[in-house]
């Protein structure tokens, strides 16, 4: 009699919970589906763009296929076509050095990611971890910087790097963000917080100093969110375009792949830039960071939500 008084009760709980569960995941669904489709419509877009051929582009502006289909803006952006193949083709009969240029930008972003990671991870360890005077004071001076938008920074750092001497070098375009950043000091900071304290104060009875106990405990806990704060900030010195434009001034042993791919665009042939060439070498700037999306995409997601940063 239990069990059947609990079949009763039970059906129409599920009868009744059952569509509306169907409901929500069909509901769920599709507006992922969509919102999927209006982020990886512009990439399609910039491929059909670039396999199609300059001269006839604009003879059928909403086709969903390439316009007579070539691999022409490639070899155009490349500089593996001869300048009269590229005229034929639409483009300018003019050409980057394309693979210098994405030498430079991943000198860049690599050395200056690599050295902020690292300082921005010992700043974050003094914050939460260290005990002295005046450490929340100076932590919400950091704060208050990451309020200052970046724009108001570039003519005083343009002005430093000129009185160096640092114009025109790869040097002169990493300085500025060689050392910490407030936003990755915060990010890693969030983390640190959460650290066992027991261990270290374990580990400085046992005469550890603080540069191991940083090294050796800290930063292994710490590793899959020190690895999302490099591939965030890789990511924003890999697309970075104003402050290279202004320090490497168009000298091709410091002009970055984004800066080049603007000199590409402004070689216009007849007065329309090469929209092919150019969404090809986009295409091909924008691979690697795609490709790190893909790889790590779920780790940076799972990182910033336990560090805290919403």
């Amino acid at each position: 009699m239990t069990i059947a008084k609990e079949k009763k009760y039970r059906e129409p709980v599920e009868s009744k919970a059952s569509p509306r569960s169907r409901g929500s995941k069909i509901f769920g669904y599709t507006s992922l589906t969509i919102l999927v489709f209006i982020t990886l419509f512009p990439i399609y877009w910039m491929l059909r763009t670039a396999l199609s051929t300059s001269k006839t582009l604009f003879s059928d502006p909403l086709s969903l296929l390439p316009v007579h289909f070539t691999w022409g803006g490639f070899g155009r952006v490349l500089g593996l076509l001869s300048p009269d193949a590229a005229l034929a083709e639409g483009g300018s009969g003019a050409s980057i050095n394309f693979f210098q240029f994405f030498g430079n930008s991943m000198i860049v972003s690599t050395v200056t990611t690599l050295s902020q990671v690292f300082f921005s991870a010992a700043a974050a360890y003094a914050f939460s971890i260290l005990k002295f005077r005046g450490r929340d004071k100076l932590f919400f001076l950091f704060l208050i910087a990451m309020t200052v938008p970046g724009i108001f920074l570039v003519l005083p750092n343009f002005l430093l790097i000129r009185d160096l001497g640092l114009l025109n070098t790869l040097l002169g375009i990493m300085l500025p963000g060689l050392l910490m950043s407030p936003f990755a000091i915060f990010f890693l900071r969030q983390f640190f917080l959460g650290t066992n304290l027991s261990i270290i104060e374990a580990a400085r009875i046992d005469g550890a100093s603080h540069f191991r106990i940083f090294r050796q405990i800290v930063v292994p806990l710490a590793w899959p969110q020190i690895v999302t704060l490099f591939i965030l900030q890789f990511i924003f010195y890999w697309n970075d375009y104003l402050w290279p434009f202004y320090v490497g001034n168009g000298a091709p042993e410091s002009t970055v792949l984004t800066v080049g791919l603007g000199i590409f665009k402004s070689q216009t042939p007849q007065g329309s830039p090469d929209w092919s060439g150019l969404m090809a070498g986009a295409l091909i700037a924008a691979l690697p960071m795609i490709l790190l999306m893909i790889v790590a995409g779920k780790k940076i997601v799972g990182s910033i939500q336990s560090s805290g940063v919403k």
